[in-house]
């Protein structure tokens, strides 16, 4: 088999599990008795192993199987979850994390395993709670029903109730058997056809090591005969004896569970999103369950986006031709091609939204170690995981965060003894949040810490040389705050590995704004703080309105512009020889995009003439600016492109776009030029 036909899914698949088995960990860190969480758990190990071993990936596998084990132990009660059992699994996590990331990333996946495998198997044998069960006493079975736990005794109710029948099959092999392993690898490869194994004794791992004498006990779930099952079992070789039989219920049991099988089979009848018969794995047999979803490649969908961009660059042209030629079939044709349009770039536009739950999942693991590192406690709530974003954005955004959480847990959030002397509770506060406002989505980390102390950060920044002390004296808290953005500030008192270097912060600041957004930052001095970032939905489509600058073309990216507004030769005045302008209230400066960009004077002069100045207000944060244009053409839908590689950092401007008249215009970053 070319397993590469298969990598992908594999690690699609892999990432889905890994993620299941982080956020159920983390549940049952809390709630260390609950049975279901385990199940779980164990379900995702032992699903990881399998794919693992298909795809010949030995040292993901082999991990997997040890942790598969140790949760078995847990689910029937020989052993208790601990924080050393936790500790170990979440280092098991991390190390499956890397090698199936370094799979993605075309490397074989290879890791040393060995002493987290060792740490595993003490775990499985040394830390056992319950007195292991006797191997002998166990194998001598094929008499006797086989115990069964409540988790099994579910799914064979389950299967039950889909037609399929529980066999107890014991296989004896012959006494000159010399690969007892092969023998029962080929046991099991008969019966995957014929059904589904559900337990064996003795245990998988056991079988494979040949840890058990001629005899060995299996239960199936199967919809076939048992004398199918029997015939199919003796075409192995070195098979002495096979006995199969219908597995019976001991009377309590059946009393009980025939009673909760009407109950649920009730239930189940009058709803088909039962969650606990949606997960079980005999639910994937009997009737057909058609799926409503399909795997996409990421590239496809990208693709996708060009082609269509392409598109939307033509409907302009059509536009304008329509307009030229003010023909009305052709402009109703080109209206329907409009308004069909549109409905495809919003479909293809959701078809690259992702929830920021794909980025936020990572953060409860790491706000746990990092509370550990530091000793603190930390509670970390997150709200509207479901929240979506481009699926570009949700790449460059996942650094930022990290800095930022890694910032509120070492100096926001106090230590125990500090919350308690403030009269607070020892354990602290962290909230991540997204929420939709408009086109933007805003992401916003905040704390219940001790807020960011004014005179510290002053004080450091005057000692950078970015203020004067009467300077600082007059600016604004919110001002102030501003400055823990700047290159290489920290007010750390000493370097550790959660922050102090000086570094981070800046960088948070470059990496959003290059993503069309901006961060703000809000503080109060003992009660917390809290950073909202604010983000475009999307960033290949836009709408913008144009605007004339002399003979050049403008875009002015509308989630940006406030109001338009015509302003006279009056209304202009002047402060520290800035233009200013009053808008509702508010001092708001100006900005000539013509001196801004050094736009040359062209011939057409009638529109300098005219009495007023037409001016687009824009907006970031609560700060606002007024650029000053030639007129307005009005607003378009764009296909924002980069402008390469040879025209990086260009100041104020984001990218560019083709117009329906083939002139190129240049999309106008406003963050830049905000004062």
């Amino acid at each position: 088999m070319d397993t590469n036909d298969y990598l992908e899914v594999f690690l699609d698949e892999s990432n889905e599990h890994l993620q299941s088995m982080n956020d159920h960990l983390l549940e049952l860190e809390k709630n260390p008795e609950d049975l279901d969480i385990v199940n779980e758990i164990f379900r995702s190990a032992h699903t990881l192993k399998g794919m693992a071993g298909t795809m010949a990936f030995d040292d993901i596998a082999s991990l997997t199987h040890k942790m598969e084990n140790v949760f078995d132990k847990i689910r029937i009660r020989t052993l208790e979850v601990s924080e050393d059992v936790i500790d170990i699994i979440f280092e098991a996590l991390e190390l499956l994390e890397e090698m199936v990331g370094a799979i993605s990333e075309g490397k074989d996946g290879n890791k040393d395993v060995s002493h987290l495998v060792s740490q595993l198997e003490q775990l499985e044998n040394g830390t056992s709670s319950a007195p292991e069960p006797d191997k002998n006493q166990e194998n001598e079975t094929s008499d006797s029903m086989l115990e069964i736990d409540q988790y099994q005794m579910t799914v064979i109710k389950q299967a039950g109730e889909q037609g399929y029948t529980p066999f107890q099959i014991t296989v004896t092999l012959s006494e000159d058997c010399l690969l007892k392993s092969a023998r029962v690898y080929m046991v099991f490869e008969v019966l995957e056809h014929l059904g589904e194994v559900i337990k064996s004794v003795p245990a998988v791992d056991d079988l494979e090591e040949e840890n058990f004498e001629q005899q060995f006990s299996l239960i199936l779930l199967s919809d076939e005969s048992a004398e199918d099952i029997k015939v199919g079992i003796h075409k192995v070789s070195e098979i002495e004896d096979v006995d199969v039989f219908v597995l019976s219920i001991n009377a309590s049991e059946k009393a009980e569970g025939e009673a909760e099988d009407k109950k649920d089979s009730e239930a189940g009848n009058r709803s088909d999103n039962d969650d606990s018969a949606n997960q079980d794995k005999p639910n994937n047999k009997g009737k057909s369950v058609s799926s409503k979803t399909i795997r996409v490649s990421s590239e496809r969908i990208d693709y996708l986006m060009n082609l269509f961009e392409e598109l939307v660059l033509d409907r302009g042209r059509l536009d304008d031709l329509s307009n030229k030629l003010n023909n009305h079939e052709l402009s109703e044709t080109v209206e329907h091609i409009s308004r069909v349009s549109q409905d495809m770039q919003d479909l293809i536009l959701s078809m690259r939204m992702i929830p920021v739950e794909q980025v936020f999942n990572r953060f409860p693991r790491m706000v746990r170690g990092l509370a550990k590192d530091l000793d603190k406690k930390i509670d970390l709530e997150i709200v509207g995981a479901e929240t979506e974003l481009d699926r570009t954005v949700i790449d460059e955004i996942g650094d930022p965060l990290v800095h930022l959480i890694r910032n509120s847990v070492d100096h926001g959030v106090e230590s125990p003894e500090e919350r308690k002397r403030a009269g607070k509770q020892e354990e602290g506060k962290l909230i991540l949040r997204a929420y939709h406002s408009g086109n933007h989505v805003f992401i916003e980390i905040e704390d219940d810490g001790g807020g960011i102390n004014r005179e510290k950060v002053a004080q450091k920044a005057i000692n950078n040389g970015l203020l004067s002390t009467e300077r600082a004296e007059n600016l604004l808290d919110d001002d102030i705050y501003q400055l823990i953005f700047s290159s290489g500030f920290s007010t750390a008192e000493k370097v550790s590995n959660v922050s102090g270097r000086g570094v981070g912060l800046d960088a948070v600041r470059m990496n959003i704004e290059t993503l069309g957004g901006h961060i703000t930052v809000e503080s109060e001095p003992g009660k917390g703080s809290k950073f909202s970032i604010q983000l475009p939905l999307t960033l290949s489509i836009l709408s913008s309105l144009l605007v004339h600058v002399q003979n050049e073309t403008y875009g002015i990216p509308l989630s940006s512009v406030i109001e338009t507004a015509l302003l006279k030769e009056k209304d202009i005045m002047y402060s520290h020889r800035q233009k200013v302008m009053d808008f509702r209230g508010k001092v708001v400066p100006l900005v000539s995009l013509q001196d801004a960009f050094d736009v040359p004077d062209s011939e057409r002069t009638d529109e300098r003439e005219q009495p007023y100045e037409s001016v687009v207000i824009v907006k970031k944060g609560e700060r606002m600016t007024g650029l000053i244009v030639d007129s307005f053409i009005g607003k378009k839908e764009v296909v924002l492109k980069s402008l390469g590689d040879y025209l990086k950092n260009v100041f104020a401007i984001s990218g560019a776009t083709i117009l329906g008249n083939g002139q190129v215009a240049l999309i106008i970053d406003p963050n830049a030029l905000i004062k």
